[in-house]
């Protein structure tokens, strides 16, 4: 069995976060799991290998934090088939977030409730 080493907590999206491409409006799927420094997105529809995209998506409320929609630039890291028929799973490392946004993530990460290494 693989180790796997992280470089920060990730947090499971209880409730559907459906994340769009702030370019072109368009719904890319939802997040699975989200960190400070990367997400995880479940999508109907392979994403291009190693691209840059600027998504954007409503993180809801935290212990600490109310609903704030959040933009953010990515690379695509990897995609595999997941295990439902028609889903992949695409992993993104963040590379572009302002600082308010970053500081409402951190919290939202931080909070209560979902945490896995």
């Amino acid at each position: 069995m693989a180790t796997e080493h992280r470089r920060s907590k990730r947090k499971r999206a209880h409730h559907a976060i459906q994340v769009a491409n702030a370019i072109t409006g368009q719904q890319v799927g939802h997040i699975g799991n989200l960190s400070i420094d990367g997400m995880l997105i479940i999508s109907s529809r392979r994403l291009p290998e190693d691209a840059l995209f600027q998504f954007n998506f409503v993180l809801p409320s935290g212990a600490t934090t109310q609903p704030h929609q959040l933009e953010i630039g990515v690379h695509e890291q990897w995609c595999e088939t997941a295990n439902a028929p028609g889903q992949f799973w695409s992993g993104f490392r963040i590379i572009d977030i302002s600082p308010e946004d970053y500081n409402v993530l951190y919290d939202w990460v931080m909070s209560p409730g979902g945490q896995f290494d």
